[in-house]
């Protein structure tokens, strides 16, 4: 016991020392509350649960994770983090933490268990009715995400889904259902989160469902890793394109709110905001990149951004592929360009508890400042930025705690963040990933991203060390106090 002890107060010691570094970064480095959001992200089918409850359909994931071998630990997303059951707990944990800003994602079989071939559920408006008057009681604005990879499977079955122009109809009457039910309330609509990569992890590399994918980049029973990630991403384009329209023609004067798009990918960013894919796309690809009709573009020029969404976790090294020889990865695509996460030997930065995934802190700046002068400066929101624990069985909330590097990671992406900020970047807001430890899709429970930890046996949450940081920086108290002693955070050790 005595042992025991020692070891937590070695570990409260160093964290004294981390917060201590960690003040580096203060709030007060940020815009004011009133124009910059700081919040928390999390989706739909990572965190509610209650799959079968409030008269929701089956979603696509809901399929797909009740299929052997589909996702790396065996489990699914049925209960996930019961955020459908434990809302009002978790909002009082946002509100707890001095949050302005929540952004989550709504369960489109929970509006439309049928997509538009059936009923308006009044069970899934009013829970979407109570978590956004209940975040707003809280003095916390929604930061609503339309689609986020959850798609009712009744689509998939009707027409193939995303493969099928069809589409651009559900998800234009769903988006338009979402601004009639929740607009007076919602100022921020993010259409759809990073569909570049579920066109790739779903018809390229066929981990997502519908799990398409042809050699070499997989080897699935339907698929065409070289045609179907064009069409499906050429169809969200569309789509989204729709759901702008929809809005701006009929709801954005009167409710006075945003929409964008999260996305961190040319593919989609170019002909969304510059007209067209592209050029290095377009002669790569050739006719297997789907045109847009003159309709489409003056459809695309008149629904522009609002603001972009930038989902940002870690950076690699690109190795040339049209001019250098390359052992090409399926990872990589037809990119013509090599992901590599070390040069002569030497990692790119520390490896996180993800695969793939590193700490470089100095990226943020650089794909903000990308996005600044290629993109004219739009609005932009850091909508995701995490930091993964690995978690296996056997380990408890004792061994999540202590996430002294998920603060070091925060606070270094946050000072890059203020220096692009300072070189003019219009960035207006920042989203931690996340809130809660929940389902990471294909990986299931076993990457932790949360502030507060989650026994998924109990549901019980605990605040991590991250989560007392966070709270000490949105208070801006972070460089008056630098934690003297230790007896706030011991209270989250011993209870």
């Amino acid at each position: 016991m005595a042992r025991e002890a020692a070891l937590w107060l070695l570990l409260l010691f160093s964290a004294h020392l981390l917060l201590r570094r960690a003040s580096a970064i203060d709030r007060g480095q940020f815009p004011p509350p009133t124009s910059f959001l700081f919040g928390t992200s999390t989706s739909a089918y990572q965190i509610e649960g209650g799959y079968l409850e409030g008269k929701k359909g089956l979603s696509n994931w809901d399929v797909y994770t009740h299929k052997q071998g589909t996702i790396e630990d065996g489990s699914n997303g049925d209960i996930a983090a019961d955020h459908y059951h434990r809302y009002m707990e978790d909002i009082e944990l946002m509100h707890s933490l001095g949050v302005n800003s929540y952004r989550f994602s709504i369960a489109w079989t929970r509006i439309l268990p049928r997509g538009r071939f059936g009923h308006v559920n009044p069970d899934g408006v009013a829970f979407y009715n109570a978590i956004i008057n209940a975040l707003l009681h809280k003095g916390i604005q929604p930061f609503v995400t339309i689609f986020h990879y959850d798609i009712p499977h009744e689509l998939e079955e009707r027409y193939g889904g995303w493969l099928s122009p069809e589409i651009q109809k559900d998800f234009g009457y769903f988006a338009e259902v979402c601004f009639k039910m929740f607009g007076d309330r919602v100022k921020f609509w993010v259409t759809m989160n990073q569909p570049n990569l579920l066109a790739k992890f779903a018809y390229m590399n066929g981990w997502f469902p519908p799990g398409h994918c042809s050699k070499p980049y997989g080897n699935c029973a339907f698929g065409n890793s070289s045609i179907e990630p064009y069409i499906v991403g050429h169809n969200m384009i569309l789509s989204h394109a729709n759901a702008v329209s929809i809005y701006r023609n009929n709801y954005q004067e009167t409710q006075g709110g945003y929409i964008g798009i999260a996305v961190a990918a040319r593919w989609f960013l170019d002909p969304i905001i510059l007209g067209d894919y592209p050029a290095e796309m377009r002669k790569i690809l050739g006719p297997t990149l789907p045109e847009f009709t003159l309709k489409q573009k003056k459809k695309l020029h008149a629904t522009k951004l609002d603001f972009i969404g930038l989902n940002h976790y870690s950076t690699w090294y690109l190795k040339d592929c049209i001019f250098s020889s390359c052992e090409m990865d399926p990872m990589d695509g037809d990119a013509r360009a090599l992901s590599l996460a070390e040069r002569d030997g030497v990692p790119i930065g520390k490896q996180t508890g993800a695969p793939f995934f590193y700490d470089v802190p100095h990226g943020m700046e650089k794909v903000v400042m990308y996005y600044k002068q290629r993109y004219n400066n739009t609005p932009t929101y850091i909508t995701e930025n995490g930091y993964a624990q690995a978690s296996n069985s056997s380990m408890t909330a004792k061994d999540f705690t202590g996430d002294t590097e998920r603060i070091d990671y925060i606070s270094g992406y946050l000072t890059y963040l203020v220096s692009a900020m300072r070189k003019g970047a219009d960035v207006r807001g920042y989203f931690v990933w996340s809130i809660l430890d929940d389902f990471e899709w294909t990986s299931g429970y076993k990457d932790r991203f949360g502030l507060y930890h989650v026994d998924f046996k109990t549901q019980k949450r605990t605040p991590k060390l991250s989560a007392e940081w966070f709270r000490e920086f949105l208070k801006g108290s972070l460089v008056s106090r630098e934690f003297q002693n230790g007896s706030q955070l011991q209270q989250y050790y011993t209870s």
